[in-house]
């Protein structure tokens, strides 16, 4: 019927035909010696074979020894618990198959419109040819490009490894491919220092509640040469990494039923606020402007469409909410709320004032201290540079190697006024990763702040936009970062979530040129840590009983698998047959099943695997397998399952047989 043929775990083919086949001869085949089967318009001759056998089985065959390339052996018998055949077809768990040349049609009796229709075929293949030949000589006097050796041989063993996106599990560390991976990014960083002549770095790899790696680079003080070298308690500042703890105040607010909505406008909270926005939508009966609302989590999303800050003031100015209130009447936003991504330290430090007034008697830092550093143990961050926080900096330096003085910024503290330590953030990061052991959010909660809302346009700095994160995409995986960048210092504050990874990475100076270190560093630890996963041995439950499950099965008489009891009591499936063992390695003809409830069970391949399996013009999808399910069927009088169904390969039917078939080559 002109389809691509499907093919289960259990057959090479099920479904690739659509004319019925039965006992008698199509028009045209040899009675009593071959059987011409129809299939896409070209014939396929089958040998003798029993009579009895079902014809449904004998086309499986036959387009299976076609697909393998192989020619097509004899069945001496149909008795399904000692079927013996000279040789078996190409087995497969799955797949796609790609079909090979049939055998010729020249036995067949053509018909008269079938003879026209060569006729017409003749003629075209011969303008074709003219044509072509054509093409050829003007081809051939046009200069020739060779291949590249090198990139041909990277294109041929280039493998996709599977899963794709691997589930984070329990790892030992130090693994050997998470070293290797962390001693790139040391490596790495210690020449970004050399090269931009950085003055102090400190930065910090987690996974789930462990740090992987810590790297501290540089002086404290790079003026003074009795300075020490920093470490992971080294205070920075973190500049725009601050508005992590407004969002974090609104979502908290929020659980607490102090806020509405994430999506309540300001005015509720902030009654005098108003703003002008002539990029409105029209909407009443008389087309004036009504502006869309500036929400709390627009607020937190840069998506607010307020200016990055007030009107006539810098990040130090000295005024209260009441005054910027004030000067907001007679200010624009500069995009329809909701539409576009703009950067604002006007709309954090807003959201952060008014909500304190409205929650916390306008003490936003108390808020943050009691609610966010001392529940979380983060001794070392706060607002305030003290004399003894003082002593206990890295010092900021401009790339022109000067000093660069602790601004206060005011009315704009939350924005951007915080300092703190590679091993406070870390604490941070276990709670958004869910594996601190203390609870700021709930998980719930957690979620939604990690959600991105709106993807930016291509001249804004990041893909996407959160709360408050910048987010960009690499290699498959959403990277959700918040950057900071103020007078002498640089900081970045990064996870991936689906990986349960943090990197953390503090500088006393602007960002080195030449490449993100942010993305190099993910460039070398996304592949390790989806390696490890890969690799990880895998924590599976038994089934209560396995005996029920334990014994040989088969799909239609073509595809054979023994289930047995392996270590810890997990049971696992193996196919097997003549040359099965020659053409399929072991490793990915077994497969274990992880006990879901009742009967079911699910498959799981036991160490990473290529997605696609190549052998010879067939194409395994061993993708498609992992992580699907089987179902067996009730135990019979014998207390054993009589089968299973793989329901989501669209696989029925495979059986128990009563002892182990015997082949014959």
């Amino acid at each position: 019927d002109g389809r691509s043929p499907e093919v289960s775990p259990f057959s090479t083919l099920q479904y690739c035909w659509s004319q019925e086949i039965t006992s008698n001869p199509p028009s045209g085949c040899i009675p009593g010696q071959m059987l011409c089967c129809l299939w896409r318009g070209e014939a396929w001759p089958i040998n003798p074979y029993s009579e009895r056998l079902a014809a449904g089985l004998v086309l499986q065959m036959l387009l299976t020894s076609a697909a393998a390339g192989q020619t097509l052996w004899r069945i001496h018998s149909e008795n399904v618990s000692a079927l013996k055949v000279s040789k078996v077809p190409f087995p497969v768990f799955g797949g796609e198959v790609r079909m090979q040349a049939p055998c010729s049609r020249s036995f067949l009796k053509l018909t008269a419109m079938e003879v026209k229709w060569i006729h017409v075929l003749v003629v075209f293949l011969f303008l074709l040819s003219v044509a072509m030949t054509g093409c050829f000589l003007w081809q051939y006097s046009l200069p020739k490009v060779e291949p590249n050796p090198s990139v041909m041989e990277v294109r041929s063993e280039a493998v996709q490894m599977c899963p794709r996106y691997p589930e984070p599990v329990p790892l030992d560390h130090p693994l050997p491919i998470l070293k290797e991976a962390l001693e790139k990014v040391d490596q790495m960083l210690r020449q970004k220092m050399h090269s931009s002549g950085l003055p102090a770095m400190s930065a910090i790899v987690i996974y789930n509640d462990t740090v992987l790696w810590t790297g501290n680079f540089g002086k404290k003080n790079a003026s003074d040469p009795a300075s020490g070298v920093p470490n992971e308690y080294t205070i920075y500042r973190i500049a725009s990494v601050s508005k992590i703890f407004p969002t974090i105040m609104l979502y908290k607010l929020w659980e607490e039923g102090k806020v509405t909505s994430l999506d309540d406008p300001l005015e509720r909270y902030a009654q005098n606020f108003v703003i002008k926005n002539p990029l409105g939508r029209l909407k009443d009966s008389e087309q004036r402007y009504t502006p869309s609302p500036v929400t709390l989590r627009r607020m937190a999303s840069q998506l607010s469409g307020l200016p990055r800050r007030l009107r006539s003031t810098s990040l130090l100015w000295k005024g209260n909410t009441q005054d910027a209130l004030a000067l907001l009447k007679d200010d624009v936003l500069v995009a329809d709320p909701g539409t576009r991504c703009h950067y604002s330290n006007l709309a954090f430090s807003l959201m952060a004032h008014v909500l304190a007034d409205h929650a916390a008697d306008g003490q936003y830092q108390r808020w943050v201290s009691e609610n966010i550093l001392d529940r979380l143990g983060m001794e070392d961050t706060g607002f305030d540079i003290t004399a003894p926080i003082h002593s206990q900096m890295a010092v900021g330096f401009y790339g022109s190697q000067q000093p660069a003085p602790l601004y206060d910024l005011g009315w704009y503290r939350p924005s951007g006024q915080m300092y703190s330590t590679a091993a406070d953030l870390a604490k941070l990061a276990m709670v958004f990763l869910g594996t601190y052991h203390r609870r700021l959010l709930e998980p719930d909660t957690v979620k939604t702040m990690l959600t991105p809302l709106f993807k930016c346009s291509v001249e804004y700095f990041a893909n996407k936009t959160g709360t408050p994160w910048e987010i960009n995409e690499q290699l498959g995986y959403d990277v959700i970062r918040k950057d900071g960048d103020l007078d002498g210092y640089s900081a970045t504050f990064s996870l991936i979530p689906k990986l349960r990874l943090s990197f953390i990475v503090l500088m006393a100076g602007p960002r080195p040129q030449g490449g993100n270190i942010v993305t190099q560093t993910y460039d070398y630890l996304i592949p390790a840590m989806e390696t490890a996963f890969r690799e990880a041995d895998k924590s599976l439950v038994p089934p209560p009983n396995p005996i029920p499950y334990v014994g040989y099965y088969t799909y239609s008489n073509l595809t054979f698998y023994e289930i047995k009891v392996g270590i810890g009591g997990v049971l696992v499936m193996q196919q097997f047959g003549p040359h099965v063992e020659e053409l399929i390695p072991e490793k990915y003809r077994t497969i274990k099943l992880h006990h879901l409830e009742d009967r079911v069970f699910q498959v799981v391949f036991d160490k990473e695997f290529p997605c696609v399996l190549h052998l010879g013009s067939a194409s395994i999808s061993l993708e498609t397998q992992n992580g699907q399910l089987f179902n067996f069927y009730p135990f019979d009088r014998k207390g054993l399952s009589p089968g299973f169904d793989a329901p989501g390969l669209n696989t029925y039917n495979v059986v128990r047989v009563l002892r182990k078939p015997v082949f014959y080559s």
